[in-house]
């Protein structure tokens, strides 16, 4: 959210209660619906005066596929990079096709950063937007490391928020 309110993006955000949509706003999301009160298709067809959105980006997979799809305009990009409820189904090219034109993409950081000189272009974009305050990490929770496997635990279940650390020792 912070990088996209610093370009100029007007980002709607999805989040499961209250406290991670008041924090999705502090955030720089322009308008965030509360997937447990509220029908997210909706509402992002309200926001958009019918249109839907020309790019969705769903971390989640298997559990909001085909809402994500159904909040595409057409012409729009679906781009998944999640798994946390299971990875998304196979895409049908006909589901595109009657979507309205859609395109679907699942990157992978591996591709991104192939090359060294990728991997220092990202990350120094990254780290001089955070030295200059446009961006402003937060971590929301720290665990030793022998309790990763909570840590992920927390994570599908939703109970965390920011970023999550991992501590050795």
């Amino acid at each position: 959210g912070q990088w996209a309110r610093h370009i100029g993006a007007k980002l709607i955000g999805v989040a499961a209660g209250a406290d991670k949509c008041a924090l999705a706003k502090e955030n720089g999301y322009f308008e965030v619906i509360d997937r447990t009160t509220e029908n997210v298709v909706e509402r992002v067809k309200a926001i958009t005066g019918g249109k839907g959105v020309p790019v969705a980006y769903d971390s989640v997979g298997k559990a909001t596929f085909e809402t994500t799809l159904a909040c595409l305009a057409p012409r729009g990009f679906f781009i998944s990079f999640g798994t946390t409820t299971g990875a998304p189904p196979p895409v049908e090219a006909a589901t595109l096709q009657k979507g309205g034109s859609l395109y679907f993409c699942r990157p992978t950081l591996v591709t991104y950063t192939a090359s060294r000189d990728d991997l220092v272009a990202s990350a120094n974009a990254v780290f001089d937007l955070v030295a200059k305050g446009v961006l402003k990490p937060s971590i929301g929770q720290r665990y030793p490391l022998a309790e990763a496997a909570r840590a992920h635990a927390d994570l599908e279940a939703g109970r965390t928020s920011g970023a999550s650390v991992l501590l050795p020792g």
